[in-house]
């Protein structure tokens, strides 16, 4: 019987982490949501949503590390006659 009861408690403790997560998600679809919203309503305004993604993710890195992304971007594009 001890091992039973051990397994309530496993048992428990797991439901409270599956509920948390659900509830999580839940939110997280919320916020998707919403987030899609905010996208819709900037390209109504006439913004380039795609450009807004890519800024938003530029933001994200570091200003060094961004700078050289970006002279590897300009030496690759040379290579490639892009520029």
């Amino acid at each position: 019987m001890a091992g039973k009861g051990h397994n309530s408690v496993a048992g428990d403790q797991l439901k409270s982490i599956v509920e948390r997560i659900e509830k999580l998600n839940e939110e997280k679809a919320g916020l998707s949501a919403d987030i899609r919203e905010v996208f819709s309503e900037a390209k109504g305004s006439g913004f380039d949503v795609k450009t807004i993604r890519r800024v938003i993710a530029m933001r994200k890195i570091e200003a060094a590390e961004r700078a050289e992304q970006e002279e590897m971007m300009d030496i690759y594009l040379q290579a490639l006659g892009m520029i």
